[in-house]
């Protein structure tokens, strides 16, 4: 669509709350719509071949030459397309300078039967992890070190938050993403599969420097106020520990699962 013959909408139109109800988490989102605020963002939805739902163009706010070429771009690509002013922009980003693009986009959706692991898989396990931008860390790091996929069992923070979006730097669009009903239900898949499962805890735990990560690993971490949740346990999966060695007792989950993912990295790839 041409820019110019985009459709002017103000802050009571349907889509604009649309937008609203996604950032705020107020209303169902069955298709999983997240927000995508500015021109970095927007160039992450070009290379990743996103599907764009609805695009927001304010040209008021448009400062970057790059950005009116990404505008007209989105606006090809999207289903819809709609220009707003600068106040209704300003209603809802949560960014001060989002380059007058926002665009309502789609996560992908995968399957068990979408992800295929080689002999030397690595997989991360996040179980109840609460804080959006820890989730979003933990992606980031999965795309950083290689790893296969990320888990989800037990889930407490939504993958379309904003903050889960940023923090992951668009990964979230890469990394292939599962979540189960139940531990029982991931529990199963990874033993039919062969992971070597480790539970990332200090109770009657080995170094993490001293497990093996031969094969397929996966790697579990827990919450960050509760740590792993107990139907994990009783399964005869080993425990592996970072040694803390000064006053504090435990890292953040995302540096902790870092560590950890590096070293099974390094391991596999025989850094």
């Amino acid at each position: 669509m041409e820019l110019q013959a985009i459709p002017a909408i103000g802050v009571q139109h349907p889509a604009v709350r649309q937008v609203q109800h996604i950032q705020n988490n107020t209303a169902p989102n069955r298709y999983k719509l997240f927000v995508a605020e500015g021109l970095w963002a927007h160039n992450m939805l070009l290379e990743s071949g996103a599907p764009i739902d609805t695009f927001f163009w304010c040209p008021e706010a448009i400062y970057a030459d790059e950005a009116h070429k990404r505008a007209e771009e989105i606006a090809e690509r999207a289903e819809r397309s709609f220009r707003i002013s600068l106040r209704t922009l300003e209603k809802i980003s949560e960014r001060d300078k989002p380059d007058g693009l926002l665009s309502l986009a789609a996560l992908p959706r995968w399957e068990p039967r979408d992800v295929r692991f080689e002999r030397t898989a690595l997989v991360l396990v996040a179980d109840g992890v609460e804080i959006p931008g820890n989730l979003g860390t933990l992606i980031r790091s999965l795309d950083a070190c290689a790893a296969d996929c990320l888990v989800l069992t037990n889930r407490k923070t939504r993958l379309t938050h904003p903050k889960v979006i940023r923090a992951s730097q668009g990964t979230i669009l890469t990394v292939p993403t599962l979540e189960f009903e139940t531990v029982a239900e991931a529990a199963a898949w990874l033993d039919s599969l062969r992971f070597t499962v480790l539970l990332a805890d200090t109770d009657e735990a080995i170094n993490y420097r001293k497990a093996d990560y031969g094969g397929r690993t996966a790697l579990v971490v827990g919450s960050e106020r509760y740590g792993i949740g107990k139907d994990w346990y009783g399964r005869g999966y080993q425990r592996v520990a970072v040694p803390m060695l000064g006053s504090g007792d435990s890292l953040n989950v995302s540096v902790s699962a870092s560590v950890l993912l590096y070293e099974a990295r390094a391991r596999k790839s025989r850094w």
